[in-house]
């Protein structure tokens, strides 16, 4: 899918970095014809160093050996039922696939699978715009060459990149213990700030109060632009001294202030470095690349791609473009150049026709399921002044806007031979959107793209050293690295991306707020609610302790046919493929609906449940997400596992109302959970209540009717 594009072949002076053992490492995933003697990742960007005259010759060659074949990277695209007969270790395959889809993909919803729609072959070619945007051949007015002085060196921007961090720091990041500090601001409340390269002064780092735009170090236009494009926000007349809402003013003070930020409450980067690179541009040339010190043009990273957004669908691609071109148009009557705008807005747009008008789904389905809802996409966006071009080549983009489906067809496996995550080392804004979804589509994608960032490239791409920064050099691009990573539910599993991979030198800053009353207040039908606490000697046992604690402890309470009516809510698509299989090796008279069935597989088994033609239903969690059908026919419910999101919850509960005969007072609910569950269990009880569970010597606690 990649198209290389042509750069400038300027004559650069080569520049030499001399590099500790410890730090001179290539990727552990090299080309099946790679040679067997193992190279660093400098020194094969040291060896692309050839002679202008060779490079000139072999140029029409590169190009055309870097471009990645679609169809035999999309090993991902399709999805298909597991048979009963496959052992659960065959669902861990199926984690390469986009797992969380329905298989029929125009729904009695109106709305196809994620992932069917496949990339244009012309994705990344687009050579009639290539001068435009190439920051090689473009400068700074002479007018606002000399425009750096103080103000430029308090930026924040200028701060954070020209910042050189030692090699001893470096080294004692792995020893020096974490410092964390505790802070709680008005809006976002509960903050913990942490770091390995320095010993907090939280003191310093305060609330913000009044804020004036002209203050932010906000590149043009966005200074004249922002007010305008925020007001839809904003509750009174927009104004210089008022632009952000109170939670946007606290965000931003973290996120200007370049260290980590995890968000787990959702409901300028680029500008600066292209105004850096080009203002360096008219100085070498004012100076005739001969004059001053050479490290004072290091700017640049050893790729282009300078800032890289996650997002779930197309429509939240669609909307970050939107707001770009806002961003870069404002009240100016002189309308920004959109290359690409007409065929972007009919591939990531939608038809409101599509859906159809009755379909009624909870509020917060509504805000996540709303347009183009294809989750393998990626596309290029190079912005040059007063220009936006949509579809750029990868190697000259600015910021790159995919999936993590989208990513994972490219970055490509160990072993494969046509493969590229080359543009991933020298992202220094990445935002990872909406984090909770993925839980829902494959998080092992997101994992896939965290240990593919940073690495040093296995090939130069025209980069001229002269100009590359010290530290990217150095491979410590992930302690520059900025993430900002937001989503709507606190997770072990997010939690611990942001823990791992996330390690700016100015540390990192985590909301960290939690339930006081917990998603059970919503449930509105009576019944009586059993939590189970089972026990598991650790973390990596959790797993076989629930299994055998539910097929040993709790399932031969169900066996008999009086408890008819039994549907086990299953989060995890693994222990449903497990249940499933138990089941029909014990002959149990079952049904299961999952992700992956077809539409007239899920008609029948909600109709055989409903008769009592099958006593036990396993519906998976995901299923829950993408299609919220409400299951009827509801007696006995059980939570093999809390869900991942608690007011799903509340939801499943209140299906039992949906048809009453009268048998409301055989109505039971068991949920099974461990020590290891207490974020779940909190947000579903609340903090109080989660915390006398998990400390009480009593294995099971219950909540008697109506009680909140």
């Amino acid at each position: 899918v990649f198209h290389l594009p042509r750069v400038s072949r300027k004559e650069a002076k080569p520049q030499t970095c001399q590099l500790s053992e410890s730090l001179d490492t290539s990727s552990s995933e090299s080309e099946a014809e790679s040679e067997p003697e193992q190279v660093s990742g400098y020194n094969r960007l040291l060896a692309t160093l050839k002679d202008v005259s060779k490079e000139d010759e072999e140029e029409e060659e590169e190009e055309e050996d870097s471009v990645i074949d679609e169809t035999e990277m999309n090993l991902e695209d399709g999805d298909s039922d597991i048979s009963v007969e496959e052992e659960t270790a065959v669902a861990s395959t199926d984690m390469q696939k986009n797992a969380a889809l329905p298989a029929d993909p125009k729904g009695k919803d109106g709305h196809g699978p994620p992932g069917t729609s496949e990339e244009s072959p012309e994705e990344f070619t687009d050579a009639k715009h290539e001068s435009l945007f190439s920051l090689e051949t473009n400068f700074l007015e002479e007018e606002r060459e000399g425009n750096c002085s103080l103000k430029a060196l308090q930026d924040p921007f200028a701060q954070h990149v020209n910042k050189e961090l030692k090699e001893k720091e470096i080294q004692a990041v792995a020893t020096n213990p974490k410092t964390t500090h505790q802070l709680k601001w008005p809006i976002l409340g509960q903050l913990v700030f942490s770091s390995r390269f320095q010993q907090l002064k939280p003191e310093t780092f305060k609330p913000p109060k009044d804020i004036d735009l002209k203050s932010l170090h906000l590149q043009k236009p966005l200074e004249s632009t922002w007010i305008k494009t925020n007001s839809q926000f904003l509750s009174g007349p927009p104004n210089s001294s008022r632009p952000f809402t109170p939670l946007q003013k606290e965000l931003f003070l973290i996120m200007n202030s370049y260290r980590d930020l995890f968000y787990p409450e959702r409901t300028g980067h680029v500008l600066k470095a292209n105004t850096q690179v080009r203002t360096n541009n008219s100085r070498c040339r004012s100076q005739k690349l001969g004059v001053g010190d050479d490290d004072d043009f290091r700017d640049q990273g050893l790729t282009r791609p300078k800032v890289l957004i996650v997002v779930p669908f197309r429509e939240a691609a669609l909307r970050v473009v939107q707001l770009f071109i806002s961003l870069l148009e404002g009240d100016s009557k002189k309308k920004i150049i959109v290359g690409n705008k007409k065929r972007f807005n009919g591939e990531y747009g939608s038809d409101p026709e599509e859906r159809p008008p009755n379909l009624k789904r909870p509020e917060d389905y509504e805000a996540v399921f709303v347009g183009n809802i294809d989750d393998q996409f990626r596309t290029g966006v190079a912005i040059l002044q007063r220009s936006i071009r949509l579809y750029a080549p990868f190697y000259s983009s600015d910021i790159l806007i995919a999936s993590p489906l989208g990513l994972r067809t490219i970055i490509g496996g160990e072993g494969e031979k046509k493969r590229d995550f080359d543009f991933l080392s020298s992202i220094e804004l990445l935002i990872i959107d909406q984090a909770d979804i993925y839980l829902m589509q494959n998080w092992e994608h997101v994992l896939h793209l965290m240990n593919h960032m940073d690495l040093l490239p296995l090939d130069s791409h025209g980069v001229d050293f002269s100009r590359v920064r010290m530290w990217s050099l150095n491979n410590w691009s992930k302690y520059y690295r900025q993430t900002l990573l937001s989503g709507a539910l606190q997770d072990a599993q997010i939690n611990s991306v942001f823990i791992k991979y996330c390690v700016h030198g100015q540390g990192q800053v985590a909301v960290r707020n939690v339930p006081m009353t917990g998603c059970i207040s919503h449930v509105l039908v009576q019944l009586p609610r059993v939590f189970q606490r089972m026990e598991a000697e650790n973390l990596a046992s959790v797993i076989d302790a629930r299994f055998n604690f539910f097929v040993n402890k709790i399932l031969p309470q169900y066996r008999d046919a009086v408890m008819s009516h039994t549907l086990i809510y299953v989060p995890s698509y693994l222990d449903f493929v497990r249940l499933r299989n138990y089941f029909k090796k014990e002959e149990l008279n079952f049904t299961h609906i999952c992700e992956c069935a077809q539409k007239s597989g899920v008609s029948r088994a909600r109709h055989f449940f409903l008769q009592g033609e099958k006593q036990f239903l396993l519906l998976t969690e995901r299923f829950h997400f993408y299609k919220r059908y409400t299951i009827k026919g509801i007696r006995n419910l059980i939570f093999y596992e809390l869900p991942t999101y608690p007011h799903f919850y509340s939801e499943v509960c209140n299906m039992l109302q949906a048809t009453t005969r009268g048998e409301e007072a055989a109505w039971t609910c068991t949920v099974l959970y461990s020590k290891y569950d207490a974020q779940r269990l909190a947000a579903v009880v609340g903090v109080e209540r989660a915390a006398q569970m998990l400390q009480s010597k009593k294995n099971v606690h219950l909540f008697i009717t109506g009680e909140r």
